[in-house]
């Protein structure tokens, strides 16, 4: 996340990479996964992969991702939005409203609560 944070995004990707390919379990591979797709060149492997880091979230199971899913949510809702598919953005911000509630006090947890009223509202006739 440093290099990301640095803006080295070539050093970032590869060590998302890299993660992914270490991955131990079904949470390793949800993170990874959510990272990865940070880095892709194109809305549609964005998509996939935030697609494969809600699959593993699901996999996984436990009270490790009960936190991460309204960030999941909210990036699949984003993808769709940009790939022009705003039934199924909304589909997904709803889903991440839903389970807001499991989101920290505080910047992280304001941040992503605001992302998700903007994308309701940016889809929602």
């Amino acid at each position: 996340m440093r290099a990301e944070a640095e803006g080295r995004p070539e050093d970032a990707r590869r060590l998302f990479d890299q993660a992914w390919a270490e991955r131990s379990d079904d949470f390793d591979a949800c993170v990874a996964a959510h990272y990865v797709a940070r880095q892709q060149d194109s809305a549609e492997e964005v998509l996939l992969w935030n697609a494969v880091s809600l699959h593993h979230a699901h996999a996984a199971g436990d009270d490790r991702v009960t936190e991460f899913y309204p960030s999941l949510y909210l990036n699949m809702g984003a993808s769709h939005e940009l790939l022009g598919d705003p039934s199924e953005a909304e589909r997904y911000f709803r889903l991440a409203a839903d389970h807001a509630a499991a989101l920290p006090a505080g910047p992280y947890g304001d941040m992503l609560r605001q992302g998700i009223t903007e994308g309701l509202n940016r889809v929602t006739p």
